[in-house]
């Protein structure tokens, strides 16, 4: 699929509107979307709720600076592509806004040829290190660049060197079950077993049977010996998902396999050894369940001193914007499809959905997209009604960029009082008025029409507003 940067709209804050519209129609011819703001508070509203892929920033603006506005984003954490533009440039400016992290810096009166140039390079930048970062922020096929998830990753890949039980906690939908994958290919055991079962699946008064087995005639219909989960397990890992749903009586016995490394078979008189890593997680609060008696404090505390804590998709940062590429890319393929493009509104609602269900959702909602998608585009319709829905709300309050006062497409100018003849100034306003209505709007058909630059014509529509 194509790059994130020919997905995403380029970001444009400039107070001066003739200068705002030609750089936004400058990029627009160079195949960029564009939303333009004419202040930094402006441009923070909206990068509130819009994914953007990088911002082009005047330094003089009403209210915060530019540089100031640089500055904040920075400390954020953010790393959006940002170019500075001033035609108050001096060295010290230059070098004040590249200390603070921006990419470019470029001094007014503008060279368009250079501002197109200049966009080009961050954009590659940032697709050279989105590509790079993606190869470095994978743990064993889970990506993950936040902070939290490097955390996690360094923790989990130091636990698995060795054989205690862990405790996997995390919402559901956030990949429990991939991470005690990746403890297990980490480990010493990763060419033994590795065994998942959720404990929910399981009837209870299977669950004895299926964990240690049983032997011939222990119970109705156990016409032959059975090996349990334990013994299936043997050398490897046992994933005890959803362990907070296993029974009181059951987590006494298996507390008693952790610590004798040891299961008696239903039925069977004597004790026979295993050799297994106890990998257990849970959405559950368990100390809760314990509060409430229907989990052991012991077996509890047996598993908690080495547990992991998976944040949920929320709180994870810039990763969505990795997972939404990786996943596309692992379905298309799944899928035999090609996807070469993404409408900048369906990426705009995958970026900004609060995922109650985690990356499962995130996941389920791409399967979706692509397997609807057609003619190589994930268009916006293909997502599920509740990310359209929740994109919609945002972008009720999205900035439309537009000139202050300017006449739309099939407005009527008023004609003027009859008692007085039109100056020739009015007249030349009211013709451009005309011929922009006409053309629809468009300002470079406007300009060819009334054979002057288009400079020229966002100068005197800006003239026109005063």
């Amino acid at each position: 699929m194509t790059h994130q940067e020919h997905l995403l709209p380029l970001l444009v804050v400039e107070d001066d509107a003739a200068i705002r519209e030609l750089l936004e129609e400058e990029l627009n011819d160079a195949g960029y979307d564009t939303l333009g703001v004419p202040s930094a508070e402006d441009a923070l509203a909206l990068l509130s709720h819009t994914a953007v892929a990088m911002m082009i920033t005047d330094v003089r603006l009403p209210g915060m600076t530019g540089i100031q506005l640089l500055q904040q984003l920075r400390q954020s954490g953010s790393e959006l592509g940002i170019i500075v533009i001033t035609a108050f440039g001096t060295i010290d400016q230059a070098v004040e806004a590249l200390k603070l992290g921006a990419d470019d810096f470029l001094t007014k009166p503008l060279d368009l040829d250079a501002i197109r140039e200049a966009v080009f390079r961050v954009l590659e930048r940032q697709r050279l290190s989105l590509s790079h970062d993606t190869e470095l922020s994978q743990f064993h096929g889970i990506v993950g660049k936040s902070s939290g998830m490097q955390s996690l990753f360094h923790d989990a890949s130091r636990l698995a060197k060795s054989d205690a039980p862990i405790l996997i906690l995390g919402e559901s939908g956030t990949g429990k079950e991939l991470l005690a994958r990746a403890i297990h290919q980490e480990s010493k055991r990763h060419e033994a077993p590795f065994v998942p079962v959720n404990c929910a699946s399981i009837p209870a008064d299977l669950m004895e049977s299926e964990f240690f087995g049983h032997v011939k005639g222990a119970f109705t219909g156990a016409n032959e010996a059975r090996r349990g989960l334990f013994h299936s397990a043997q050398g490897g890992s046992l994933f005890l998902d959803e362990i907070g749903e296993m029974p009181v009586n059951l987590q006494a016995k298996l507390l008693r396999a952790l610590q004798e490394k040891t299961v008696r078979p239903v039925g069977g008189e004597r004790e026979e050894p295993v050799d297994v890593r106890i990998i257990a997680a849970t959405h559950r609060n368990l100390e809760k369940e314990i509060e409430q008696e229907n989990f052991r404090s012991d077996l509890f505390y047996r598993l908690e001193t080495f547990s992991l804590r998976i944040p949920p998709l929320r709180e994870r940062g810039t990763d969505i914007e990795h997972l939404v590429f990786a996943l596309i890319d692992k379905h298309a393929e799944a899928q035999s499809k090609q996807i070469e493009q993404i409408e900048p509104e369906a990426l705009n609602s995958l970026l900004n959905y609060t995922y109650p269900g985690n990356v499962r959702e995130l996941e389920n909602a791409i399967m979706r997209a692509v397997t609807l998608s057609e003619e190589g585009i994930l268009q916006h319709q293909d997502l599920p009604e509740r990310l359209r829905e929740q994109a919609s709300q945002h972008n009720g309050s999205e900035i439309t960029p537009t000139l202050t006062g300017e006449v739309l497409p099939g407005t009527q100018v008023p004609a003027p009082a009859p008692t007085r003849w039109p100056s020739l100034e009015e007249v030349e306003k009211r013709y451009i008025r005309k011929v922009l209505e006409a053309t629809g709007g468009n300002k470079r058909r406007t300009a060819e029409v009334l054979g002057i630059a288009r400079r020229t014509l966002y100068r005197r529509l800006e003239d026109n507003e005063e």
